[in-house]
């Protein structure tokens, strides 16, 4: 709703100002003439910046469906800052959750590795759990190929490695997962908490600048008259 009424006070309110000013033939303040030029800047290359953005989303949807970016895009969103880590807690929490459902159930290890590569929403994730496979099936158990990819979290090795060791891996898994449930669910609700008063700040001081450039050029246009 913010970028809706952005873009039509910019679009149909702002044009009408600025041609008003510029047809009075006096001297602007800083602001009103920033205002004047940005505002005839989109008027004359909006259409031209709206064709771009639907050619590159166009284009990075296209993209994003390859192979290759397909993974890149995976990548990208587990790097990115604040939600990064919200993502690969997520998306271990998943692994975990299915590991121990189907290892509690009886399913041998190497079977349950395949059908957690198979159903990995991310592929970064999911070529990392592949390597793993690899490595199980030649005996190397399971926490140690993981503790090569720091992918991987301490605390989802660790407790991996006393599951091994203790027998009860499907328990060990169960907790992970609700570990990490309960800390991407925290940390989603602090990302939302710092959005909501981010786009608060960028919104007042959008209507601030739009407000002194009104104001400073109804003052100046009075002094300047009254002189005349």
């Amino acid at each position: 709703m913010a970028v809706i009424v952005i873009i039509l006070i910019v679009t149909f309110v702002l044009p009408a100002f600025t041609q008003l000013y510029s047809g009075l033939g006096v001297t602007l303040p800083l602001a009103t003439r920033m205002l004047i030029s940005i505002t005839n800047w989109f008027s004359h290359n909006g259409v031209y910046v709206l064709g771009a953005m639907i050619v590159g989303l166009f284009l990075g949807v296209a993209y994003s469906r390859t192979k290759v970016g397909r993974y890149q895009l995976d990548k990208l969103l587990l790097s990115m800052p604040i939600l990064g880590r919200t993502n690969l807690l997520g998306e271990l929490s998943r692994c975990c959750r299915t590991m121990s459902l189907l290892f509690k159930v009886g399913l041998p290890l190497p079977d349950v590795m395949t059908l957690l590569v198979q159903s990995s929403n991310n592929k970064v994730v999911a070529a990392a759990l592949a390597e793993v496979q690899k490595e199980l099936v030649r005996g190397e158990g399971l926490s140690k190929p993981m503790a090569k990819d720091k992918l991987f979290l301490p605390l989802m090795v660790a407790m991996i490695r006393v599951g091994e060791e203790t027998g009860g891996l499907d328990r060990t898994l169960a907790t992970v997962a609700e570990t990490y449930e309960a800390d991407a669910d925290d940390r989603m609700s602090r990302a939302v908490a710092l959005i909501q008063p981010a786009i608060t700040v960028v919104i007042g001081a959008f209507v601030a600048f739009l407000a002194l450039s009104m104001i400073s050029a109804m003052y100046s246009l009075y002094g300047q008259f009254s002189g005349a």
